[in-house]
């Protein structure tokens, strides 16, 4: 979803995703619709000594609503915060902290290897909301309890946040991983297990209460925003579970072990018609090709860039008109894992490799990578259990 930016703390962008346009004036309704119940809940559980009868008059519930959602989500910013900061004392920059509709995610470029740090990251985001969580009793506190609409207003808002963070930091350490809890318990794990087989069983584990999660939230709560955020963390499990396996099994093998080398790529010239180039797709059930003139790689031409043109048009015009000439490209030398994130990061299918005096030495694209980890994970060699992270080796 398309994101702003609204500003920034310690040079760390603060940014909205549009989804949280939405979110934000919902949890305004809904407190601003429960505030009797809400302040009965406060009565019981802190003695606040709120009035009902004072607060839920006229359109006071909708700024009370307002106000206890903005200072949530303010909280929130502040959990991941915390989060940034820590990974920024490691060394592990922060590229962004988004707001989303489950809350607020802090973009960190890297994760890091070491457990302790990863403990000290994880930990730190559930302990800022818990330091809020008495913060904002401790003003509820302090004001005086009277029956001034003012001053009950502020001890509503206040004992609210104090609530709810303290259930956000609670909520953020159970073992849902990729929650904080789960990252918790990846780093626990981590002391004596390579890195791959702690996040294999964390994001199990999570996965496990994200079904307990959802169902729970579906069926007993009939919440359907809980059974979506349950929904996420399993994708977000499997997701990071995945992405880890795939570091632990490339470790080591750079862009020239899995590429396609020169002498076995096809290359097109730029003055052929683009119905030869789509009869040369077809023959050799390939979907991408450099071009080439004079021996030097000028552009990079795809299928969707053929499609591009009318069907009785493609004899008029030649690969030289639709090639793409902005190429993105690697060297031999590059990780593997850094040239996937290449080709993710630029939303394209294949990758140029060129070695450093300009030469071209091959091409890498998204099938190279995945028939290379299916390989490497069938010989044998890649065990997610063994050595520090676990390691694997691809020969050429």
């Amino acid at each position: 979803m398309r994101r702003f930016r609204i500003g920034s703390a310690f040079g760390i962008p603060i940014q909205l995703d549009l989804t949280f346009l939405l979110v934000l004036p919902l949890f305004a309704w809904i407190i601003g619709t429960q505030i009797g119940e809400t302040t009965e809940l406060l009565n019981d559980v802190l003695g606040a000594g709120l009035e009902p009868s004072v607060l839920t008059v006229g359109s006071l519930v909708w700024v009370l609503g307002v106000a206890a959602a903005v200072g949530l989500f303010t909280g929130v910013v502040l959990h991941e915060l915390g989060h940034s900061l820590v990974a920024m004392r490691y060394g592990f920059p922060i590229d962004s902290i988004t707001l989303w509709l489950f809350g607020g995610i802090a973009q960190l470029t890297e994760m890091p290897d070491d457990w302790k740090q990863e403990l000290a990251i994880a930990v730190a985001g559930p302990v800022v909301s818990v330091l809020l969580g008495v913060l904002s009793y401790a003003a509820f506190a302090v004001l005086p309890a009277t029956e001034l609409t003012l001053l009950q207003s502020a001890r509503f808002v206040l004992a609210y946040l104090a609530v709810m963070n303290l259930a956000l930091a609670a909520f953020n350490m159970l073992p849902g991983f990729p929650m904080d809890g789960g990252r918790v318990l990846r780093a626990l794990l981590a002391r004596n297990r390579s890195y791959a087989r702690a996040t294999e069983i964390a994001a199990e584990v999570g996965k496990v209460f994200a079904i307990f999660l959802g169902l729970f939230g579906l069926f007993v709560l009939g919440n359907i925003f809980l059974a979506g955020l349950a929904f996420f963390i399993y994708i977000g499990a499997a997701g990071e579970a995945r992405q880890t396996a795939m570091a632990a099994a490339f470790e080591g093998v750079t862009v020239g072990d899995v590429m396609t080398p020169a002498d076995r790529v096809t290359t097109v010239g730029p003055d052929q018609s683009v119905r030869e180039l789509i009869q040369t797709m077809f023959a050799e059930r390939h979907t991408g090709y450099p071009v080439e003139r004079d021996g030097e790689v000028v552009g990079l031409v795809a299928l969707e860039d053929a499609r591009a043109v009318r069907e009785v048009e493609r004899d008029a015009y030649t690969v030289g008109d639709v090639m793409t000439t902005d190429l993105v490209t690697v060297t031999p030398e590059t990780d593997v894992m850094d040239a996937l994130t290449h080709l993710q990061d630029n939303s394209v299918g294949r990758l140029l490799v060129i070695d450093e005096d300009g030469g071209f030495e091959g091409l890498l694209t998204r099938s190279d990578i995945m028939t290379a980890l299916s390989i490497i994970k069938s010989s044998g060699d890649y065990a997610p259990g063994a050595g520090d992270r676990g390691t694997a080796r691809l020969e050429p």
